[in-house]
């Protein structure tokens, strides 16, 4: 008959040592919470502030929706505004660490971190064109013009890109995450060459 090992009596310094790595790991996990949190804030900043941007005046009139970069803009802005809060209520549960968890924080990470930074860029390349114009296709200043509509959609590019960074420092977090608990899976490939070499 098998015997089970009876468990072995814990120290008062191990418990402490535990303690304090748990510790320390919700401390972690606060944290990163809140970090997912404040690109929310953000994003939800630049969707009003695009929105509510519209300018008529003598010269004509001109609103966010004019603009298909202010669109998507609007679009990709909600849906990060989105995935941060579903990101931080799924941080913020805590649950050991596993490698699919892991690759799909990883993998979220970076399709919104690129995703709003399209939508920035897009969006800042219209800002541009409406404060500098482009004599070549004949595209002149409008800022002139429509200065209060130029200052909010320049205000909700910059408000944007703090998002941006965020979501960079996010994406950063996820991979060192990722990467330094598990390794990249190695393909088949260079598992044969390997076997090869070795043979």
């Amino acid at each position: 008959m098998m015997k089970t090992a009876a468990a072995l009596p814990v120290s008062k310094q191990e418990k402490e040592v535990a303690d304090a790595i748990e510790s320390g790991l919700s401390g972690v996990r606060t944290a990163e919470t809140l970090l997912r949190v404040v690109p929310m804030g953000f994003c939800l900043a630049a969707l009003i502030l695009t929105i509510k941007n519209s300018v008529d005046n003598d010269f004509g009139s001109v609103s966010y929706s004019d603009l298909g970069s202010f669109k998507y803009l609007v679009y990709m802005n909600g849906l990060c505004a989105g995935y941060s809060i579903f990101s931080a209520f799924y941080t913020a549960i805590p649950r050991p660490l596993s490698m699919s968890r892991a690759w799909t924080i990883f993998f979220l990470d970076q399709v919104v971190t690129y995703a709003i930074l399209a939508a920035g860029a897009a969006a800042a390349e219209i800002v541009y064109l409406a404060y500098e114009g482009d004599e070549q296709v004949t595209w002149s200043r409008v800022c002139g013009v429509f200065g209060g509509f130029c200052r909010k959609a320049k205000a909700s590019v910059v408000i944007t890109f703090g998002a941006v960074a965020c979501y960079v420092l996010l994406s950063l977090i996820s991979s060192y995450r990722l990467f330094s608990a598990y390794h990249a899976p190695v393909s088949t490939f260079a598992a044969t060459v390997e076997d090869n070499e070795a043979n």
